[in-house]
């Protein structure tokens, strides 16, 4: 193999890392999927537990235990802003309304343009796919 092509390999490899969205190995060249209600989609929870690993270095779904960011044990159908002991932005206490689907789906596509002045820094999940699967494995963390 030649020094470009490993270059180019290892190039691409460091941008799908950098990208915030793990590959999914059971759909390597899946389109990205953008749909603007939730509801026209079906998560898939297996693929969401697994989609899930990109929010572990920041939220848990164990209830109680905050990290950098709140633990997302019952998110959905919680209202924004109010996990117990977990300091919030301003923006994100002020927000109001409830974490229910379609808010999620919303918010995780580009968290810091969903509520302006959130601490949270991930900059967000495109693929609206993706975004289901884990709103759907979460929606099985609350008990």
């Amino acid at each position: 193999m030649t020094t470009l092509k490993v270059l180019t390999l290892l190039g691409a490899s460091l941008l799908a890392a950098c990208s915030g969205e793990p590959p999914r190995p059971d759909k390597p060249e899946a389109p990205v999927v953008q749909v603007a209600d939730v509801t026209q989609l079906t998560g898939d929870v297996e693929a969401g537990r697994v989609g899930f690993g990109q929010c572990r270095s920041c939220h848990t779904v164990e209830a109680g235990v905050n990290r950098v960011g709140p633990s997302l044990h019952g998110v959905v159908g919680r209202p924004v802003g109010h996990e117990p002991d977990y300091r919030y932005s301003t923006a994100m206490a002020a927000a109001g309304g409830t974490w229910d689907e379609q808010r999620l789906y919303d918010f995780l596509e580009k968290p810091r343009e969903h509520i302006v002045g959130t601490k949270m820094t991930f900059p967000g999940i495109k693929d609206g796919q993706r975004r289901a699967d884990i709103i759907a494995w979460l929606k099985t963390q609350a008990g």
